[in-house]
């Protein structure tokens, strides 16, 4: 209830105070198991994803400050938040992903680890990848912008347009045994690739002259 409770909330609000475009979501899968993999602006970016596609079948990682944060706490608690300690390799938060997506359930995560200050693409951290092989679960590229603009448009009296597009799923190539961690490599590439052909170019960061990006266009 609690979730379904939240979407409800987060979709009231995100569509009363600002404008919003959403492309592609048609090519969300109808049921999961599947990994949502998107770049992180700002925190905005939750409310208007969660309120357009979440409910009891999503979750995603947090960061574990978060945990007792006395307003983000409960609001991640009531989506089903998985809190992940970002310092380390964190078995505990990896499990609990695994188990959620063996149910057959939607996970989302943001490559790149944190906020990005500055609008840019950073470069990608491999959790997503390796998820993913490690369920055998697509991923779903998304593009967002225009949420970190939301506090500067308030202050004008202005609402300002979040903007979400959606990339069709793709699957990962099996990783070479001989050498993973250059194979994970690859296909983080891979995914911030997808996810930066869906961005305008003035977003897409470290990488805007990356080959397979120039493939995708």
């Amino acid at each position: 209830m609690f979730p379904r409770f939240l979407r409800w909330i987060f979709n009231l609000l995100s569509g009363f105070l600002a404008h919003r475009e959403v492309e592609g979501l048609d090519n969300l899968p109808e049921s999961g198991p599947y990994i949502l993999a998107l770049n992180h602006l700002s925190y905005f970016d939750l409310p208007f994803v969660f309120g357009l596609i979440g409910g009891e079948n999503v979750t995603g990682w947090a960061a574990e400050k978060y945990a007792r944060h006395p307003i983000f706490g409960p609001i991640l608690r009531m989506g089903s938040g998985i809190f992940i300690d970002r310092g380390v390799v964190d078995r505990s938060a990896l499990s609990a992903a695994e188990d959620w997506l063996s149910q057959g359930k939607i996970f989302g995560m943001a490559p790149e680890g944190t906020r990005s200050k500055d609008t840019q693409l950073q470069r990608g951290k491999t959790g997503v990848a390796y998820l993913s092989h490690l369920t055998g679960t697509p991923i779903v590229p998304i593009g967002l912008f225009g949420t970190e603009d939301t506090i500067r448009c308030w202050l004008r009296l202005r609402r300002p347009t979040f903007h979400m597009r959606i990339g069709e799923p793709f699957t990962l190539p099996p990783l070479d045994p001989k050498n993973r961690t250059a194979s994970l490599r690859r296909d983080t590439d891979e995914i911030m690739c997808r996810i930066a052909a869906l961005l305008p170019p003035e977003y897409r960061g470290v990488y805007a002259d990356h080959p397979r990006l120039q493939e995708l266009l």
